[in-house]
């Protein structure tokens, strides 16, 4: 499903954000990318989603070449990826349903596939009864769940999750992760980015660590070790 091949990232101060970095992803898997700050783990997410180029190297989404996608097909492609951040990313003076609604309607749906649609991944995540409420009447774990929610609004085939967890007490933390593991079970593909030791030793996923934009690791059933 996602291929990098000898992928490097070279910013113009002659920084490797990524280094000769090469692995396969299949369709279905669940992936945990970890690494200290400054490892290569956000523009590895970055090159997945075409927000960056690679310097070296070629990256395959389904089998097509991502950096010799035109500009204009690009929004299809990131349709097909959804995008989970630390710091939610919601608007703040729209509700949890208006939130969500918005990435269908910037799109051209109609009101109707966007009530139906939106309801779904509303009760996907456990928030049917808070879609009238703005991010500030929400806790962090829900704030999560919105934005995931709204990853989820295109049925992508992957969920890019970069640092989901960072922001939220332990006990959120985990339902987050419970979450992305019942998403992964229903066929999308997971790549989690994080810095939680317990979640990573916890799971019993593959893992791939990176290091000074190198991959240094890449195991089945893998543990954070740094």
């Amino acid at each position: 499903m996602i291929k990098f091949q000898y992928v490097s990232k070279i910013y113009s101060h002659k920084t490797a954000a990524l280094d000769n970095v090469s692995f396969e992803v299949k369709e279905k898997e669940f992936v945990s990318i970890v690494g200290k700050s400054g490892s290569g783990k956000t523009t590895l997410f970055k090159l997945i989603l075409a927000e960056e180029r690679p310097s070296n190297g070629r990256i395959f989404f389904d089998s097509q070449e991502v950096q010799k996608i035109k500009t204009k097909e690009l929004p299809f492609l990131r349709r097909k990826i959804g995008a989970v951040f630390q710091d939610y990313k919601l608007i703040h003076s729209k509700t949890a349903y208006e939130n969500i609604a918005y990435a269908m309607e910037v799109i051209g749906a109609s009101d109707k596939e966007v009530k139906k649609d939106v309801a779904e991944v509303l009760e996907i995540v456990g928030l049917t009864g808070k879609a009238n409420n703005f991010p500030i009447e929400l806790s962090g774990g829900e704030k999560q769940r919105v934005a995931i929610a709204r990853a989820l609004i295109h049925r992508p085939e992957v969920i890019l999750a970069d640092e989901p967890t960072g922001n939220l007490d332990p006990y959120n933390a985990l339902e987050i992760i419970r979450l992305l593991l019942k998403i992964n079970k229903s066929g999308t593909t997971v790549f989690l980015a994080t810095h939680n030791k317990t979640i990573i030793n916890s799971l019993e996923k593959r893992v791939i660590t990176l290091q000074d934009g190198k991959l240094i690791r890449d195991e089945e059933k893998g543990r954070f070790i740094l």
